[in-house]
């Protein structure tokens, strides 16, 4: 016997208050077809993500249907919800970051890692589009000190700066002042946001965008232009990930989706050759190239560099 539809108000996840509110039974709530990802809360049996920062999210929004007050999301799992980027390893350690100002005390339970942030600089905001109480993207940027290095700290204060370059792009989520003043205070990693604050840039449109960049200067290379717009005879030619100007030198990072998509590969060769009899020297790299190779990427592009 199929168990009796719920209300369609519930929505994916809900608390067994609200269910209980709309008129649904005890019984009905201990059905096989409903999950308990959290105590107080049912979700509807649904497949489970593939990307690991998506699962968290799912996570965090049957977290959010019975959120006790005063408490919020933070750390790894409110850079999720940002859409900031994070290497794999941030986001191995199973359950969600919940957090609570102190004097709270610290939240406890499965499936949950407990903070009580003391910090007087810390703001809470509200996300919106998911609508749940989450650390502000700077704040955000401030704690992840302690479970990040320098360069991805960089990556993800560039996120979070941002300006519009794009069609579509959305306002910055923060300014560099803003994540300044985060970092202000004692905690874990200090030295890593004092670090990585003056590296922050505001053109970066990825994390391996971000990293190339600080391959390039560690390697003793100047600092590239960042989403740099080729214009030959007033007309754009092309906007290259990073260039060189002067030397017309530009590098690009060629993602999976280069390889895999039929029609951007085609556009990526009559690009590259457009930039060619443009007089630019295009070094292209890829993932490969860039996490297990850095010293390689910077030799090519110091080489690029002579020959213009």
């Amino acid at each position: 016997m199929e168990p009796r539809p719920l209300p369609p108000a519930l929505g994916s996840a809900f608390s067994v208050k609200a269910a209980v509110d709309a008129g649904v039974s005890p019984r009905r709530l201990r059905a096989r077809d409903l999950e308990r990802p959290f105590h107080g809360v049912r979700a509807r049996a649904a497949p489970i993500a593939e990307d690991a920062a998506d699962r968290q999210a799912q996570q965090a929004h049957a977290y959010a249907v019975a959120l006790p007050d005063g408490q919020f999301f933070c750390h790894v799992t409110a850079a999720v919800l940002w859409g900031l980027p994070l290497p794999r390893s941030a986001l191995r350690a199973p359950g969600l970051d919940v957090g609570v100002l102190a004097p709270r005390r610290t939240p406890r339970g499965a499936g949950v890692r407990g903070h009580r942030l003391v910090h007087a600089s810390t703001q809470i905001r509200v996300h919106p589009r998911r609508g749940v109480p989450l650390l502000a993207p700077a704040c955000t940027w401030a704690s992840l000190s302690a479970v990040l290095d320098v360069r991805d700290l960089v990556a993800v204060g560039d996120a979070i700066v941002r300006v519009p370059m794009f069609r579509g792009d959305p306002p910055p989520l923060a300014t560099v002042d803003d994540l300044a003043a985060a970092s202000l205070g004692r905690r874990v990693g200090v030295a890593r946001l004092r670090d990585a604050l003056p590296l922050v840039r505001q053109r970066s449109a990825s994390r391996t965008e971000t990293w190339c960049r600080l391959a390039l200067i560690e390697g003793g290379l100047p600092e590239p232009e960042l989403n740099w717009n080729i214009v030959v005879n007033g007309r754009l030619l092309a906007c290259v990930d990073l260039a060189y100007p002067r030397e017309r030198v530009a590098v690009e990072y060629d993602g999976e989706h280069h390889r895999v998509d039929a029609r951007q590969w085609s556009r990526d060769i009559e690009r590259h050759e457009a930039l060619a009899a443009a007089g630019w020297v295009v070094v292209r790299i890829t993932k490969q190239h860039l996490f297990t190779d850095a010293g390689g990427v910077v030799a090519r592009v110091r080489h690029a560099l002579a020959r213009q």
